[in-house]
């Protein structure tokens, strides 16, 4: 058995059209995502174990062991090991054997195990958060029927998976909402602070945060064990959750809310009350009171400013919290340069929401508040793009440490979703350039608006003269008494009432064709990056490209790095009978200096091939060296080992393997590999 891993009409016209057609396709684009999206792949990856993978071992081991390329945590029964009939053989307990950089954790097995196959499952959470789960086999003798059964479902998949990747999406949403929305007002519109869309904004991004978060933290414990929803309740596991790196980011990031809430509470009440009442205090005053009234103004101008530096910092630093959360726990926190990756993604995330989240926030006010200035608009253009600078500088940093190299661009999943992720960001910038002429054709149509509602206003206000006098004329006295007091009558008067304000503030909005130009592109902006939002998502939850490289080389090479083996499969045909199969190969630590070599020979059915020889010579044509000849000693049937090879020098090795099949039946094999 082979064992798999566990567990052009007036725009507002367009806009409802526009966004269930953009919704339905975002949907689509973010459920393809998620269901590509590999739970698999995390950061940490096993790069070693002993037993080997589908080893034959003369005798049974004391110990089984797995080496890790990061840091990984794992408890008591993260290892199990299965005999035939599935029974466990291992003592259950956890051995720690971290040494520097090797990482490597391993569980005692019982005496006088009898021959047969045995089946290691393991579990483990990376650095980064994500868990990570494999299975193999080895046998003890020769290899054996086993009846141990697998679940297919690997850490963090199924529906407890999609639940969380959901929540993690959710969450990145909500921070950039509100993030994005309190520096729009606080940077670019600060009158905005009295305008109940732009307050609502804010406070749904919070509440999607929040929710999200408190998710995520139910969500961990069957995340990275079961996969069973019913361990939400678990308590111990949300215990040990909390004592976890991830479990301590999320807890903080609750607090950092909560400080939150108090910011906005002030945002929306003293700060909005001092806005509006400023936008009231421009009437002319009495001629003896001018001077009084100008200092209590300067007085209340100064006090608004320094209340709005203080929200300014405030807002900043809770930001910034709110951003470490995700930097202290996830990629930036494992690799190389943590140091510097760790402010890197947090800029990076702050500039983003305050690129996206300002232009959610500048959508809602161009479809929602008719008087919105030029001047606004033209403020979050400048933000926006040192925004975007601060996105490219933090995102190439970020792209080369996750990469490492050029190839892993298109070689690697990693790679790819950057490559969509930068072409979605150039759309984006694309559609933000046009928009940035849209905004220099903007005409300053605050006084013109206002002009416009006023005629409106007084329109509807002279229609309502006439017809309550009609309606005095026409109807009777005991008629007009009680027409207030039907419901029915009085909910059509409200629905009239409302159309007439709708009709309204669709005037004031189309009366200004580059403010529709502009709400047009800022749409097309939203939608793009919502897309965008899902990619990141995704990349979060994705192996970088560095690491995928580490452990398998390109053009065929398998590329060593430290504590981790060279390990390459080799076909052969000697051309006699009962002449071919394939020859696998383990160098260990595929190191310059001492190795321990092992080779596997199996028939085409997959059984093990006692071959009369086999033979290794290394090569390494750059410096002339070689080929330094090897005959392994025969360890069991099929296999064969030999410790102390040394190799002297780093660089790309020439490995030849030459299998013999019967007394003139011979061929070589060879393949290349780089040695560290």
């Amino acid at each position: 058995m082979t064992a798999t891993a566990p567990a052009p009409a007036p725009v507002r016209a367009h806009i409802p059209a526009l966004l269930p057609r953009c919704a339905l396709v975002l949907a689509a684009l973010l459920a393809t995502l998620f269901a590509a999206a590999s739970p698999a792949t995390a950061h940490a990856a096993l790069t070693a174990s002993d037993p080997k993978d589908g080893a034959v071992v003369a005798t049974a081991p004391a110990q089984v062991t797995l080496s890790f390329s990061e840091q990984v945590a794992m408890g008591d029964d993260s290892i199990r090991v299965m005999d035939p009939r599935g029974k466990r053989v291992d003592t259950g307990e956890l051995r720690d054997m971290c040494s520097g950089s090797t990482i490597r954790y391993g569980t005692a097995l019982h005496s006088g195990l009898p021959n047969g196959t045995y089946t290691v499952a393991w579990q483990a959470v990376s650095a980064d958060s994500h868990p990570i789960s494999g299975a193999f086999t080895f046998s003890i003798g020769a290899p054996s029927a086993t009846q141990v059964a697998l679940p297919t479902q690997q850490a963090g998949g199924g529906p407890v998976g999609v639940a969380y990747g959901l929540a993690r999406y959710a969450a990145y949403a909500g921070f950039i909402v509100l993030v994005g929305g309190a520096a729009f007002i606080l940077l670019c519109w600060r009158r905005g602070s009295v305008e109940r869309p732009l307050q609502k904004l804010v406070l749904r991004g919070w509440v999607t945060l929040t929710a999200a978060t408190l998710a995520m933290l139910a969500l961990r414990n069957p995340y990275t064990g079961s996969g069973r929803f019913a361990d939400v309740f678990d308590l111990d596991g949300l215990k040990a959750v909390l004592e976890t790196k991830t479990g301590a980011s999320l807890v903080s990031r609750l607090l950092l809310l909560g400080a939150a809430a108090l910011f906005i509470a002030v945002l929306f009440g003293a700060y909005a009350r001092r806005q509006q009442a400023a936008g009231t205090t421009n009437t002319p005053a009495p001629s003896g009171e001018e001077a009084e009234a100008e200092d209590t103004g300067a007085q209340d101008r100064k006090d608004t400013a320094d209340l709005a530096f203080g929200l300014g910092i405030g807002g900043s630093v809770l930001a910034a919290g709110i951003a470490a959360t995700w930097a202290l726990a996830e990629h930036a926190s494992t690799g190389i340069q943590p140091g510097i990756a760790m402010p890197a993604d947090i800029l990076h995330l702050l500039a983003v929401a305050t690129w996206l989240g300002g232009l959610t926030a500048l959508l809602v006010a161009l479809h929602k508040v008719p008087d919105i200035e030029r001047e606004a608009v033209r403020r979050f253009s400048k933000v926006a793009f040192i925004s975007v600078l601060v996105v490219t500088i933090t995102g190439v940093y970020q792209s080369w440490r996750q990469l490492g190299s050029w190839s892993a661009l298109t070689d690697t999943s990693y790679g790819r979703l950057l490559l969509i992720k930068v072409g979605l960001v150039t759309v984006l910038v694309g559609i933000a350039y046009v928009s940035r002429g849209w905004t220099a054709r903007l005409a300053e149509s605050r006084v013109s608006n206002r002009a416009a509602g006023e005629r409106v206003a007084v329109s509807r206000e002279t229609t309502a003269d006439v017809s309550r006098e009609t309606s005095r004329e026409t109807v009777p006295a005991a008629s007009r008494e009680t027409v207030p007091s039907d419901p029915k009558r009085a909910a059509q008067l409200a629905r009239q009432r409302a159309a007439r304000e709708n009709a309204r503030e669709k005037q004031v909005r189309d009366s200004d064709p580059g403010r529709a130009g502009l709400r047009r592109t800022v749409l097309a902006e939203a939608c793009v990056a919502v897309a965008l939002l899902a990619v990141t998502t995704v990349l979060t939850n994705t192996e970088p490209g560095r690491a995928v490289q580490q452990e398998t080389g390109r053009n065929g090479a398998s590329t060593a790095v430290p504590n981790r083996a060279v390990k390459i499969t080799l076909p052969f045909d000697t051309g006699g009978q009962n002449g071919k199969g394939t020859v696998r190969l383990e160098l260990d630590p595929g190191r310059v200096g001492a190795n321990t070599l092992h080779l596997w020979a199996e028939s085409p059915d997959g059984q093990p091939l006692d071959l009369p020889e086999i033979k290794v010579a290394f090569t390494l044509p750059a410096k002339d060296i070689g080929p330094l000849p090897l005959a392994p000693d025969r360890a069991a049937p099929g296999h064969w080992s030999s410790s102390g090879v040394q190799l002297p020098l780093a660089g790309e090795w020439r490995i030849d393997v030459t299998v013999r099949t019967s007394d003139i039946d011979q061929t070589t094999v060879q393949k290349n590999v780089k040695i560290g």
